[in-house]
């Protein structure tokens, strides 16, 4: 009955507020003490009780009571962070004042008149302003950094949001503004080894304010995308810059929160149904803090890390601030991780999460299965980003591919639904950045054993078999709008093909069907750009000749049968009526599925379904082409990567072959027209094919380029010779082939080796954009309970219906 007295009292609290046309004075304690100090209200409470529509008309027609409102809930924060919550009455009055704030926050965002309020000082706003006692420019601080200041000081409040070190509550309370809060890390892991015991209301505290936190940076949200801008959001600035205390600690407690969590627990079956799990909620908002905190200066991501890791060489990194601005120390800090231990622990915990959703058990949903693995996604490449000694870690073992399955499941499991175009680009960005590195590619030959039921054919081979299949499986049964990342799929098997052993003969085939799809003539002459695939396939098949003959007599006898693809493409016809006829037969948009034999797939498995009708998405922006996000590296005799110079003949389109793998004279300069904007008009609109047509010059300049002299080489010694097997012992059964393909050896018939050429991954202004855009979707359609920005004026993003 209580409850609902408060709740009473706090709508007629809300009414007056919104029917009052008179300013109501600051001093006014009694009138704006309803809002928080007699009231117990939930999130959920006040998100119903203060509705948008009210925010709206008090912002417009009363803007002074709105300021003050702002003004008194920061300035009782400001206050609770000072007497350090010593009270039940205390606490509430901060959680009061957090969740108003929550509500408030996006409507003061949305209108662009109001966003600099918070970064305004208030006149006469010394209690507010004044954290420091002895700070003589504290009277001078804008709201934003007191309200920033006052959540840092409260995460680490004694009793409220962290163990109390004091050993009887007879103590007086501890003194907030002298404890150190390296103490009170929340979790053992990174720099921290005491694991403080579990207190779920600390939890549910913890994520109150930092639902607030987020919500304070995502002013981000109410601003247009633009690559151009030098994107910085002042509250995640202040947050993570030296002004705030409690940087390193909040850092480690959230990174280790995160890590540090098993959602199986002792694996009590249907436990997550029994009891709540307010850790999960803590581990969820955590996450999403750090990926926006690790979201550093738009375009200039990597070369921010390096400055970090430049600056860590120097013991006193943390005291030298820059002049250029305030370096953000949570990117310091992560790029600084080096430990074993801290970064097998952060490893183990990621790929803990990740794996989650594919634990199989007798019972059905006996597990939790979590749902944040898009976040988990974004924060391992920041890891792998901003880290590098990390991304050597993961690939110095086979853990790499702890993260590989999951992703590749992910991958596999969204290709059909709409709504998660989102989710395969990250995965396939963290397997490109990944396949950069040679280790990547060594690893991969490791044999496949998990049993993890997916929707694909069954086969006996090894982890490299299993992304060949999957990645076919997006190009061929993926819905249209993965398009663009064909490229990206292409070059990642491009980067890994010199390093796999032995391909099973089902990955054999899917390499083939795709050559065979991609290089019919309809399909080659319906874009400017689709001959880049064929290039990238015909680059896979010559590095696994050259470089791994001995172990792939399932690809070699593959290509062998298919031989006349090859033949076809050598003699592709380039005269006007040719390219008329082909493009008459062209077909629906889209890749051809025959001669694909589809076996059955795994046992268990679920196809992968669209999204249900209604479904809500993010829109996001659109991706650089392959070109603008790899730079490419030659792999010099002893290993190391020589960059190879970028073309400066762009606009030479008669030089846009692919990179031919067997001219090495020619081939640096081929390969820099190879992709241009390859990915951003792949099978393009019916407007802009109007604009082009192929033609005879255009055929014949990436014709000459094709790069067919080794698999021609191949077929002309190979053929003859199993043509005659057959004849002589009248074979009929390919495993006599294959055991033939096993022994035989080109050594001295094939060309002289080419160079192997990766294309690294490269940060750049427009997949910032796409990370910022994609991230913060994420965040807004995660959080629905509250909805905290549902139906205001968004727009880095626009949310769309399915």
């Amino acid at each position: 009955m209580g409850n609902t007295d408060s709740k009473l009292h706090f709508r007629k609290a809300v009414i007056q507020l919104t029917t009052k046309t008179q300013p109501v004075e600051a001093t006014d304690d009694v009138f704006w003490d309803q809002f928080w100090v007699d009231s117990s209200t939930t999130v959920q409470d006040v998100f119903a009780l203060v509705p948008a529509a009210e925010i709206r008309a008090v912002r417009e027609e009363s803007p002074s009571n709105l300021a003050t409102l702002c003004y008194k809930a920061v300035e009782r924060l400001v206050q609770g962070a000072e007497s350090g919550c010593p009270s039940e009455k205390e606490h509430q009055i901060v959680l009061n004042c957090t969740r108003l704030l929550t509500r408030i926050l996006p409507y003061i965002f949305e209108d662009a008149d109001w966003r600099g309020f918070f970064w305004s000082t208030v006149p006469g706003a010394g209690r507010a302003g004044r954290l420091d006692e002895d700070d003589d420019d504290a009277d001078a601080r804008p709201l934003a950094e007191s309200l920033l200041l006052a959540i840092s000081d409260l995460l680490f409040c004694p009793d409220f949001t962290a163990q109390s070190h004091k050993k009887s509550s007879a103590d007086t309370g501890e003194d907030i503004r002298s404890i150190d809060s390296c103490e009170y890390i929340w979790e053992a892991g990174v720099g921290f080894a005491q694991s403080p015991p579990l207190n779920y209301v600390h939890d549910i505290n913890r994520t109150e304010l930092l639902k607030l936190l987020l919500t304070c940076f995502s002013e981000a949200m109410y601003l247009p995308p633009s690559s151009e801008r030098r994107n910085l959001n002042p509250w995640v600035s202040f947050f993570c810059s030296t002004e705030n205390r409690h940087a390193l600690p909040l850092f480690t407690s959230l990174l280790n929160v995160v890590c540090a969590y098993d959602p199986v627990g002792y694996g009590i079956p249907y436990n997550h149904l029994l009891f709540s799990d307010y850790r999960e909620q803590l581990v969820e908002q955590a996450l999403q803090i750090l990926i926006v905190t690790l979201e550093h200066e738009g375009g200039s991501a990597a070369s921010a890390a390096l400055q970090a890791l430049d600056r860590s060489t120097s013991p006193s990194a943390l005291e030298e601030q820059e002049p250029a601005g305030p370096d953000n120390l949570f990117v310091n800090y992560l790029s600084r991780i080096h430990r074993e231990e801290d970064l097998s622990f952060i490893l183990k915990g990621l790929a803990r999460l990740l794996n989650n959703p594919l634990i199989q058990t007798y019972l059905p949903r006996s597990t939790k299965k979590i749902q944040f693995h898009q976040e988990l996604l974004i924060l391992f490449w920041k890891f792998c980003d901003f880290n590098k000694k990390f991304l050597f870690f993961v690939l110095k073992s086979s853990d790499v591919l702890d993260m590989l399955v999951p992703i590749l499941f992910c991958l596999n499991e969204a290709r059909a639904d709409q709504s998660r175009v989102g989710l395969m680009h990250i995965g396939v960005f963290i397997v490109l950045l990944l396949s950069g590195e040679r280790n990547f590619g060594v690893r991969l030959n490791k044999p496949y054993t998990l049993c993890v039921p997916m929707d694909i054919p069954v086969f006996t081979g090894t982890h490299a078999d299993l992304l060949i299949v999957i990645f076919h499986k997006i190009i061929t049964c993926g819905q249209q709008r993965l398009q663009p990342l064909f490229d990206c799929l292409l070059t990642i098997i491009v980067n890994i093909s010199p390093y796999l052993k032995s391909l099973s003969m089902v990955a054999a085939n899917k390499l083939l069907h795709l050559l065979e799809a991609f290089s019919t003539p309809w399909f080659l002459f319906s874009s400017p750009q689709n001959h880049h695939l064929v290039f990238f396939l015909l680059e896979v098949f010559n590095n696994i000749i050259q470089y791994q003959f001995d172990g792939n007599c399932n690809l070699v006898y593959a290509i062998i049968r298919k031989r006349n693809v090859f033949h076809q493409l050598a003699n592709l016809p380039s005269d006007v009526a040719s390219i008329q006829r082909a493009l008459q037969r062209k077909k629906k948009s889209g890749i051809s599925r025959t001669g694909s034999v589809e076996t059955e797939s795994m046992e268990g498995s679920r196809p992968a379904v669209p999204a249900e009708p209604g479904t809500l998405k993010a829109s996001l922006e659109a991706t650089p082409g392959i070109d603008k996000i790899t730079e490419k590296s030659q792999v010099s005799e002893d290993g190391t990567m020589v960059a190879v110079p970028r073309s400066d003949s762009a606009d030479n389109s008669a030089a846009a072959g692919a990179s031919d793998t067997e001219s090495n004279s020619e081939r640096d300069h081929e390969v820099c027209q190879a992709e241009s904007e390859a990915a951003r008009s792949r099978l393009s609109s019916a407007s802009s094919s109007a604009a082009w047509s192929a033609n005879p010059d255009w055929v014949l300049s990436w014709k000459a380029k094709l790069p067919l002299q080794t698999i021609m080489r191949l077929l002309q010694v190979l053929v003859p010779q199993v043509e005659k097997i057959c004849i002589d012992k009248g074979l009929t059964d390919e495993s006599e082939i294959l055991k033939f393909l096993q022994h035989g050896t080109l050594v001295g018939l094939l060309p002289v080796p080419h160079p192997i050429l990766i294309r690294k991954y490269q940060a750049n202004a427009g997949t910032a954009m796409w990370f910022r855009t994609y991230m913060w979707g994420v965040i807004y359609l995660r959080n629905v309970d509250p909805p905290i920005w549902y139906d205001t004026d968004i727009r880095l993003f626009e949310i769309q219906r399915i």
